[in-house]
């Protein structure tokens, strides 16, 4: 049954796709992954401090993100259509929605910093989360180009050129870490602050030679011709948003979520946020395995909705289906067996690695759920069925998740281990409620095409 799996040709395109992709998302978690890691060698404090800032950093982040995943659908049907001038406008159009959103979210990020020493965190870690995120927000702008390039890209199917350049990327911020916190290679010592300058510097790198590739590479130069004719237009600006803004607010609403958990966590002491820090890196890294997967089922869908064909659209979002949750299951059962040792790479601390390691245990049984929303939810996106799947979201996250967590926490007196409950608990619905919304469309196009003609 396995082997028939993989040898049906949606799951081998599928696969195809999605592989550099998983790469290039894990390279974008793993930025954050070697922060901690660093951080974690200082101190629990300068720990706590860098996940802190990132707590709020990334609330807006994922929010510019999301605004970018539209760029993928629209840019796939023009390339169904061998539209090179809508090719051309679309990605113009999306690198002046997509910087825009990024220099208001900076400017939103910037005169919040001082909301850091408000959130009723222990005030040793408030103080040094201050500087750390005043300096990672200026990541906002080239993250954005950065992933405004790609979403380009994989609307051409072209998910490799992103994962050389995420690659390169991760490459630089390994060895800035090192060399600004300890003042290697003739650079300044920074301490803990050289972790954001170096998350920076590469993510700045990433932003520009991503940009100046598009318009080099063989691949993707074909542009060149048309660009400087094409115009930035409210119709397209307008596309971009209506999918995007949707986008945005389905990641939006699930991270914030965590992220309104994590300050929870912090009101327990900077052991659990460093808990929920290192659980929550983890997971999130195995979460990108099923946001790759779930960005080559939105190519994929996409292509097969420029064709109108809603039995291949089935047929491949089953596919990605089935593969999300064999990875994701896959890494439960790993979670389950190493839950005692992951936390070792981020943390000293015997008290942390303990707490860690139960939370762990939680993120096990919420993989496959996690897997599987994200995927539908790229499958959704291909589509461009996007107002329903952001309600779910909301119910989900902010409607069930975040009572639930201050009941179980705070209450019942369950603290961290109450919240990560209360996350598996929406992941739960969520997906099954999205899985119910996927099959109603299905069955829904696929009865009117059997209908035979009057």
């Amino acid at each position: 049954m396995i082997k028939n799996y993989f040898s049906n040709y949606h799951t081998k395109d599928t696969l195809s796709l999605a592989w550099p992709l998983v790469i290039t998302q894990v390279g974008h978690i793993i930025t954050g992954m070697v922060d901690n890691i660093f951080l974690g060698r200082i101190g629990p404090t300068e720990q706590a401090a860098g996940i802190l800032s990132n707590n709020l950093y990334v609330l807006l982040l994922v929010f510019a993100i999301g605004v970018s995943y539209a760029t993928t659908p629209l840019v796939t049907a023009a390339h169904q259509n061998n539209d090179l001038v809508k090719k051309a406008s679309l990605f113009k159009n999306s690198i002046v929605l997509n910087l825009s959103v990024a220099i208001v979210c900076f400017v939103i990020l910037f005169f919040a910093s001082d909301l850091l020493k408000h959130m009723q965190q222990p005030p040793e870690v408030a103080e040094l989360a201050v500087p750390f995120f005043d300096v990672l927000i200026f990541s906002m702008i080239p993250v954005s180009l950065f992933f405004a390039c790609k979403q380009y890209c994989e609307g051409l199917s072209n998910t490799r050129m992103a994962l050389v350049i995420s690659v390169a990327g991760n490459l630089i911020n390994i060895v800035l870490n090192y060399a600004l916190i300890y003042g290697a290679f003739g650079l300044p010592e920074l301490g803990y602050l050289g972790s954001a300058w170096a998350s920076f510097c590469a993510r700045a790198f990433m932003g520009v030679s991503f940009m100046f590739l598009v318009f080099k590479s063989p691949i993707t130069r074909e542009i060149n011709s048309v660009y400087k004719q094409v115009k930035v237009n409210w119709k397209e600006l307008y596309e971009l948003w209506r999918i995007g803004f949707n986008s945005a607010m389905q990641f939006t609403f699930e991270v914030a979520a965590f992220v309104i958990a994590g300050l929870m966590a912090g009101s327990f002491g900077k052991e659990q946020i460093d808990s929920h820090g290192i659980a929550l890196n983890i997971a999130a890294f195995t979460y990108m395995f099923g946001s790759g997967i779930s960005s080559a089922a939105t190519i994929r869908v996409g292509i097969y909705r420029a064709k109108n064909n809603w039995l291949e659209i089935k047929n491949a979002s089953i596919a990605a289906i089935k593969l999300v949750l064999l990875v994701m299951g896959s890494f439960g059962v790993l979670f389950l067996i190493l839950h005692n040792y992951l936390p070792i790479a981020f943390s000293a601390d015997v008290q942390i690695i303990e707490l860690a390691a139960t939370l762990l245990i939680i993120a096990a049984m919420f993989q496959l759920f996690d897997g599987m929303q994200v995927t539908i939810i790229g499958i959704l996106r291909g589509l461009e069925d996007v107002n329903v799947p952001t309600i779910i979201a909301l119910v989900g996250y902010w409607l069930i998740a975040l009572p639930l967590a201050y009941f179980l926490a705070f209450t019942l007196k369950m603290e961290t281990i109450g919240i990560w409950i209360a996350l598996l608990v929406a992941l739960v619905l969520v997906a099954l409620a999205l899985m119910l919304r996927l099959n109603y469309l299905i069955k829904k196009h696929i009865c009117v095409i059997a209908q035979p003609e009057v």
